[in-house]
């Protein structure tokens, strides 16, 4: 079986490392990196915490409008798809890189397998929610980590190919945790903390709350105003916007570069609460069990909000801060197990062996009206 696995983005590099190796046991896989997390801390670091092999094609599509690194991934994407021509695409959560992956695989009637299918936050405001909506309705095997997400999938009539199969970050955790634990007193002396001192990990990297000045503003004076230190690893966007808006963090922010999954899961390890707008992140705290407050207005991981452990909240003060006073108080006593058994990914390849074949031609035609 010969796969194309096309990755692009922090979460995309996350979720391949559990999954290239199972698949590179008994199969080929053509590792593709679209380059749409440009900045090298942001790729490298990964390629190199998780022990992932270095992608065999890179198309560099680098920092651009939206539209622009759609097209940019498509155009470089059609001739090397058709030189491999793939048994299987891959494609992960719900990124440009996802989406225009999912097109030219559908025009070129390869077939689809969409890993973390099926979310939904319900905002078509987001991008982020046309991406993963379109790639759906394109895929051919649709692998969704919980039961809410395949119960979206029946809701829009997508009945074929859905998998229940659970999270493959489940597979991460069970690989890494413990030794990221290992490094949690190395990584906080380094930091410029105490042993024992709470502090809330924070990321803020949505264009939603870094490119609108109000927005950030609030969000900036929330986290200055905190009795509490706050480890912000500064993504590339947040710290191009700060500069622009002239905006700046107080003394008990602490800044650092991005890190790699192995210190992130050791700063959740360590951390009292999370603040974040970010899809995994949300997803990792509440595996690791640490409370999360999410600075957004709609997420895709609702049952993390049913479940009392992450809250929503609006980029004012006064919601922001009542939210993150909440999740500093005792978390529930319950965590249900949403996200699945561990070998998420040997239920994966399993599945992609026993559907080795092509779009069926009624399939096809239906995608093709979709995307015309």
């Amino acid at each position: 079986m010969k796969v194309m696995t096309i990755i692009g983005t922090r979460p995309e590099f996350i979720q391949i490392a559990p999954l290239t190796k199972i698949l590179n046991k008994h199969h080929t896989e053509v590792l593709v990196n679209t380059g749409q997390h440009y900045d090298d801390n942001m790729t490298r670091i990964f390629i190199d915490d998780l022990g992932l092999p270095t992608p065999s094609i890179n198309l560099g599509v680098g920092s651009c409008s939206q539209v622009q690194q759609v097209c940019r991934i498509m155009t470089k994407l059609e001739p090397i798809m058709l030189q491999e021509k793939p048994d299987w695409v891959i494609v992960f959560g719900d990124t440009n890189t996802t989406v225009s992956s999912a097109i030219v695989a559908a025009k070129l009637q390869f077939p689809i397998a969409h890993i973390e299918a099926g979310l939904r936050s319900f905002d078509r405001r987001m991008p982020e929610e046309i991406n993963r909506v379109l790639t759906d309705h394109m895929s051919h095997l649709l692998f969704a980590p919980t039961q809410q997400a395949v119960d979206n999938l029946l809701k829009e009539g997508m009945i074929r190919g859905v998998h229940k199969v659970g999270d493959v970050r489940v597979d991460l955790c069970h690989d890494i945790s413990e030794l990221s634990k290992r490094r949690v007193p190395k990584l906080i002396k380094k930091i410029g903390l105490s042993t024992e001192q709470p502090f809330a990990l924070t990321t803020i990297h949505r264009p939603i709350n870094t490119d609108n000045p109000d927005r950030l503003s609030n969000i900036i004076k929330v986290l200055n105003s905190l009795d509490l230190v706050v480890v912000l690893p500064v993504h590339p966007r947040l710290r191009k916007m700060m500069s622009a808006f002239s905006f700046q963090f107080g003394n008990n922010v602490k800044v650092i570069d991005p890190v790699g999954i192995l210190d992130m899961f050791a700063l959740i390890h360590a951390c009292e609460i999370v603040i974040t707008d970010s899809g995994g992140l949300q997803k990792e705290a509440y595996m690791l069990h640490r409370p999360a407050v999410t600075v957004r207005d709609s997420t895709e991981w609702i049952e993390t909000i049913e479940a009392g452990w992450n809250r929503l909240c609006e980029a004012n003060k006064e919601s922001f801060i009542a939210a993150i006073t909440e999740a500093r108080l005792s978390p529930p006593d319950e965590h249900p197990d949403f996200y699945g058994e561990v070998n998420v990914c040997g239920r994966i390849v399993q599945i992609l062996e026993n559907n080795l074949e092509r779009l069926p031609e009624n399939d096809s035609e239906t995608i093709s009206q979709l995307i015309t």
